[in-house]
């Protein structure tokens, strides 16, 4: 039989002063607390209460016994309704991962909303390029970026889509001009972005001709963060390929133009994934639903800026 359970039934035999009155407030038989009871005194190898047919009456050992019970008691109801209260009330730690660009752009700025609707939540947020193993890596929720997500029983909901453009400065386009097709790169300086989910070497683009790809065999200038790269073709050092999501400040407020806009490169799905759908923590219910509420419109928009 249960500890706990017998525990509970031991507990409530003192309180009520019989196995019959306690049987009735823990809604069973009296055969099964005097069982639970006898079991629970055959594990401790003690007595714990002396039994006559008038009364009952506790041992030494049970006394001390029945203190602990009780302390244990109360710490197992607490916990579980602490539990229990996690999947109404949002409370606790929030761990999120992210992928870097998308997180600093997308999600910093939810932060305050978030924690305007549930002071009690903290939130520790990780930004890393790879997809995480959430259960390993103690994460609660992830969002990533990929054209398809690997099996997996973890749940995901898709977010909407964002894709990389090729940009150039303002000063750049005046001075060198505009490319009006692939081939015409080769007539530009291109700028290399070595970084997770990109290709160093060529650039893969998606328009009317279908797709066409154009190869770096040499650049002037390579780096491996993709805002940085923002401001290196900012400073119009040459043509980039920018994640759409470090490219929508600069698009919108003309400091970058958008080149061969008939064109996408590396188009990703943004999805956000947890570990369970049943009896899921508050603070993640709340979270996820307002990444679904506030992502779509805002990546939507973006897509509106970058097209």
């Amino acid at each position: 039989m249960d500890t706990l359970q017998s525990m509970r039934a031991f507990v409530r035999v003192v309180e009520t002063g019989s196995f019959t009155a306690a049987a009735q407030q823990l809604e069973t038989t009296t055969a099964f607390v005097s069982r639970a009871v006898s079991e629970l005194e055959t594990r401790l190898r003690t007595r714990l209460l002396n039994r006559t047919t008038r009364r009952l009456a506790l041992t030494e050992a049970g006394d001390r016994y029945l203190v602990r019970s009780r302390q244990i008691l109360d710490w197992v109801d607490e916990a579980e309704a602490e539990a229990g209260d996690a999947q109404i009330r949002p409370a606790g730690t929030l761990r999120v991962h992210s992928m870097t660009s998308f997180g600093q752009q997308y999600l910093i700025p939810l932060i305050p909303r978030y924690r305007d609707l549930y002071p009690d939540v903290a939130i520790e947020m990780t930004f890393a390029q790879h997809i995480p193993d959430l259960v390993e890596d103690g994460y609660d929720v992830s969002i990533v970026l990929a054209r398809q997500l690997p099996d997996s029983e973890m749940i995901s909901h898709c977010l909407g889509s964002i894709f990389s453009v090729a940009c150039a400065s303002p000063a750049y386009v005046e001075k060198y001009g505009t490319p009006e097709t692939v081939a015409d790169l080769a007539g530009h300086t291109c700028l290399r972005l070595v970084a997770p989910g990109f290709s160093a070497d060529e650039w893969v683009f998606h328009g009317p001709n279908g797709q066409e790809n154009y190869s770096l065999n040499a650049s002037v200038f390579s780096i491996n963060v993709a805002e940085a790269m923002a401001l290196a073709v900012r400073e119009g050092i040459g043509v980039g390929v920018l994640p759409g999501v470090s490219a929508v400040a600069g698009l919108r407020e003309g400091w970058l133009l958008r080149l061969l806009p008939q064109y996408k490169v590396q188009e990703f799905r943004v999805y956000v994934r947890y570990s369970s759908r049943k009896f899921l923590d508050a603070k993640i219910r709340r979270w996820v639903d307002l990444l679904r509420d506030v992502l779509p419109r805002v990546l939507a928009t973006d897509s509106s800026v970058l097209s």
